[in-house]
């Protein structure tokens, strides 16, 4: 079998996402988790980077040892790391590290995917009726105010419209502070510290 490095088939993947959206060039580009070669991997990509083929290159998963080490041995650093934050696990040590080391946090999930009833959480609906808001706009609010990048998605039209509206408002130091309260400091989705969540993310599979 023909091993192909990942820097040439990181290249490869990047030319043929390239000529599928008939751009010149992509915005952000991301390894979407921390395994396997991400080192040839990021090499690749800081040479689309500087090529001009590419205008940000970033991780997405990675946990702070990891993120460390990534930009220890390396020429560029990270602009995003995009992980799992929201009400539920908010990441508040993770976004200060971020934050230090010049990297922007960016929220999937930033609902939960509706987990722990979060549209029906009463500490979110009673801050939300105070501004005559939804939940996922004090949200995103919330998020916003933090620091944190967002990009939630839906395919409703009035719910895309109703995630822009969140700059008309401000949320009260004492609202900040009672969303703190909901953290659980936990995943609730999965952990990648768990051998069986690593195997499965990294498409292992028992040899015969």
């Amino acid at each position: 079998m023909k091993i192909v490095r990942k820097h040439e088939r990181t290249k490869k993947a990047f030319e043929k996402s390239l000529a599928k959206l008939q751009l010149d060039y992509l915005d952000l580009y991301l390894i979407h988790q921390p395994f396997g070669d991400i080192y040839g991997s990021w090499r690749a990509m800081e040479e689309l980077y500087l090529e001009g083929k590419i205008r940000a290159i970033g991780v997405s998963n990675f946990q702070m040892d990891r993120l460390i080490d990534l930009i220890i041995h390396h020429d560029v650093t990270p602009a995003v790391n995009q992980i799992e934050t929201h009400p539920f696990f908010q990441q508040v040590e993770s976004a200060k590290f971020m934050e230090e080391n010049k990297v922007q946090i960016e929220s999937w999930g930033p609902f939960a995917e509706g987990r722990n009833n979060l549209f029906q959480n009463d500490v979110l609906v009673s801050i939300a009726g105070k501004y005559n808001k939804s939940v996922a706009q004090v949200v995103l609010r919330w998020l916003t105010q933090r620091g944190v990048v967002a990009i939630p998605k839906s395919i409703h039209k009035e719910r895309i419209i109703e995630n822009f509206n969140i700059f008309d408002f401000e949320l009260r130091q004492e609202d900040m502070d009672t969303i703190a309260t909901l953290d659980t400091k936990q995943s609730l989705f999965l952990s990648h510290n768990d051998p069986e969540i690593v195997k499965s993310l990294s498409g292992w599979k028992f040899n015969a």
